[in-house]
């Protein structure tokens, strides 16, 4: 393929399959784009009549042409710090897990260590980490690391003493400080609002570190096919986004959700009209409504196997009524809500909430999202078209917890574990992502988890509860046009369709033709961008 990064007005793409996800114009050989938008699509013929002295010519060889993958869910900044700092991932054994902290604390040594991304689950104890551990190698290096999901860090003796906690301390409302059994000291182990504890006293990031994880997280995307993503985003970090766009810097178009604890914010500065709304956006509210499934926190209707007391745990936004509150509010000044719901309690309470919503606010476009919907009773599936929710899914995931997800809450829930057929089936709108850094920001990742629910250990190689696989076909649009409905953008970009902008992601195997078990071994060869080049392989 021709390698070259053409900067010219007009480009013509020819000699490919195109998969436009147009439904009108499924199909087509070239496309045509005129600066940042797309004029045509269709056959090389017509396409190479529009070619004259100016046009830049890209022969795409045959290969497979889809429209730029968007992700739904990504802690963009996050994954570039993980990028550029500590990341466990990669530890599959406790001895991996000593062995890489251990290693990054000597280069870092008496500096907040921070990151983590660790899963226990890999791990030959199948049990959570504690300060022990890690603080004979440790001893003057505060520690902080949080497990991949986000919804447990671990802390050595030095940064628990530096927040304050101890044997005394109580568990707050919404999170956990797991204590031993015998003694009562901390284990080191914290859930979800017992977190900031430990936060609050970890020094901020400057504007420039930042930056520079913001950086690493948009060439990741571009080497992943990523030209979009909804992003979980921080106040501190907008004004590096707004400085990127200014710098002609950002390679990728953001859709940012705001905590939801702050929407009165977006009122008053009314940020959803102040970006550059092609390549940044906002207008959405994210909050959360219960834990993880891995963290044993995710809110049940039924107990968790083996431990008859632990339904998991509802936010304290829930239990205090916060969410509700700020959430008809929210509503009220047209702020889209996502929120994340992972436990089949915790979605039917959010249902209810969205229901509740429709029938007090005035009517709108409101498109309410479930982050995650992960446990659904049958039931409630029904209930996301009929109240027009969209299902924002991560499929990566199900890969994982479908290695030890039974064992925590046993097969009958495993029906209404991950159902997206069911959802397709109910006419939901259904939208995928990664949740990056918790999952890697790899869209064909999440095809090939969609389409063969093939779990990451190998122990389901017809795939985990099969008959919830979906289509390729279906899986590309809930990377793309479905993305794109989710963000109010539909008629801009998720479809290689005339009038829209030019992101486009070219791939080496034609993924709609092989056997889908191939997915994954699939790489990027090109990336295309607001009508430029920005990737080729």
């Amino acid at each position: 393929m021709n390698n070259q990064n053409f900067k010219g007005r007009k480009k013509v793409f020819i000699n490919g399959k195109i998969f436009t996800v147009d439904e009108l114009n499924p199909l087509a050989e070239a496309v045509v784009i005129n600066e940042s938008r797309i004029i045509y699509a269709g056959d090389n013929k017509s396409a190479q009549a529009m070619i004259d002295s100016e046009t830049k010519v890209i022969d795409l060889e045959g290969n497979l042409m889809l429209p730029g993958f968007i992700d739904n869910h990504t802690h963009f900044i996050d994954g570039g710090f993980y990028l550029l700092e500590l990341d466990l991932q990669t530890a599959k054994s406790t001895s991996d897990f000593k062995q890489i902290l251990r290693k990054y604390v000597e280069k870092n040594k008496g500096k907040w260590i921070t990151g983590g991304n660790w899963n226990h689950e890999e791990w030959e104890t199948k049990q959570l980490p504690s300060k022990e551990m890690i603080d004979y190698f440790t001893d003057g290096t505060p520690v902080f690391i949080e497990r991949l999901d986000k919804h447990i860090a671990l802390a050595n003796s030095y940064a628990l003493k530096l927040a304050g906690i101890t044997k005394d301390t109580p568990c707050p409302e919404g999170g956990s400080i797991l204590k031993d059994s015998i003694t009562g000291e901390p284990t080191g182990i914290l859930k979800d609002n017992a977190m900031p504890l430990v936060y609050s006293v970890i020094p901020k990031r400057n504007e420039l570190e930042i930056k520079d994880a913001a950086l690493a997280a948009l060439n990741e995307a571009k080497k992943n096919g990523v030209t979009g993503i909804h992003d979980i985003t921080m106040p501190e970090h907008l004004p590096v986004y707004r400085n990127l766009l200014q710098e002609n810097k950002l390679s990728c178009r953001i859709f940012s959700r705001m905590p939801l604890k702050d929407y009165h914010h977006f009122n008053t500065q009314k940020i959803q009209h102040e970006l550059d709304p092609a390549k940044l956006k906002t207008g959405s509210v994210k909050a959360f409504a219960d834990g993880s499934l891995g963290a044993g926190t995710a809110w049940f209707f039924e107990p968790y196997l083996n431990e008859e007391n632990n339904y998991g745990l509802p936010m304290d936004v829930v239990t205090n009524g916060n969410l509700e509150k700020w959430s008809i509010e929210a509503d009220k000044n047209k702020l889209q809500l996502s929120i994340h719901a992972i436990g089949d309690r915790a979605n039917s309470f959010v249902l209810d909430l969205f229901e509740k919503i429709t029938n007090t606010n005035q009517r709108w476009d409101r498109r309410f999202r479930i982050e995650h919907a992960q446990h659904l009773r049958e039931h409630d599936i029904k209930r996301f078209p009929e109240l027009g929710v969209i299902a924002s899914v991560q499929p990566h995931h199900l890969i994982d917890d479908g290695s030890w997800a039974e064992k925590k809450i046993g097969s009958k829930r495993l029906n209404g574990t991950y159902p997206f057929k069911s959802l397709l089936d109910e006419k939901a709108k259904l939208c995928f992502g990664s949740d990056w850094p918790v999952a890697p920001l790899k869209p064909l990742m999440g095809i090939y988890a969609a389409v063969t629910r093939s779990t990451l250990d190998g122990s389901h190689p017809d795939g985990w509860i099969p008959g919830q696989k979906i289509s390729v076909e279906d899986a590309i649009k809930c990377y793309t046009i479905n993305n794109a409905y989710a963000s109010f953008e539909e008629n801009e970009k998720g479809s290689i369709t005339p009038g829209k902008l030019a992101d486009f992601v070219v791939l080496d195997k034609d993924i709609l033709k092989m056997d889908p078990q191939e997915i994954k071994t699939t790489k990027v060869i090109m990336t295309v961008f607001d009508g430029e080049i920005i990737f080729n392989l």
